[in-house]
């Protein structure tokens, strides 16, 4: 199962809320105190991202990280890619398959579309960005009109007679 690791997830936790607060400087110790994840290992993640170049930091008392760019610049596959490098789906699509390793490779009828799978959740980590990320989950549209409030768009309901 593709899944990110813890890592991962605390670096796209603190991202968020660097998105939300761009240009400000926010400490380790903040984002602890907005979400109960280990501060020892989201300091070393977020170091990790500041070698990286997607984060820079400040010393001092006031100190902490801030995004380098534009969280509309900065992207999931950036994120991942500098602390996991592209997703593996199986065993052949990972980066440190050796051919020849796997006895079905020479007929596998999977390779070519798990590796079209892999090539597509990339591009879905390419287009969304830490402001994509950092938005507010949004309820799904409906065109449905609540019940008994009196709200028409003026069509017909097809039955043919009028109230």
């Amino acid at each position: 199962m593709l899944q990110l690791t813890k890592r991962t997830e605390y670096a796209l936790i603190a991202l968020t809320v660097l998105a939300g607060r761009e240009g400000e400087v926010v400490s380790v110790r903040e984002i602890g105190e907005l979400y109960p994840v280990p501060r020892r290992l989201l300091a070393e993640v977020l170091k990790e991202l500041s070698r990286a170049g997607i984060l820079a930091s400040q010393r001092g008392s006031n100190g902490g990280y801030f995004l380098t760019r534009p969280a509309a610049e900065i992207n999931v596959a950036q994120v991942v890619g500098a602390l996991e490098g592209l997703p593996a789906i199986a065993g052949c699509s990972s980066e440190d398959f050796e051919p020849g390793a796997c006895e079905v490779e020479p007929v596998c009828p999977i390779r070519s579309p798990i590796q079209r799978l892999r090539i597509g959740v990339w591009a879905v980590f390419e287009r969304m960005s830490l402001r994509d990320l950092a938005e507010p989950a949004r309820p799904p549209l409906s065109r449905a009109v609540p019940v008994g409030s009196g709200a028409s768009d003026g069509s017909s309901s097809g039955s043919g007679s009028e109230a």
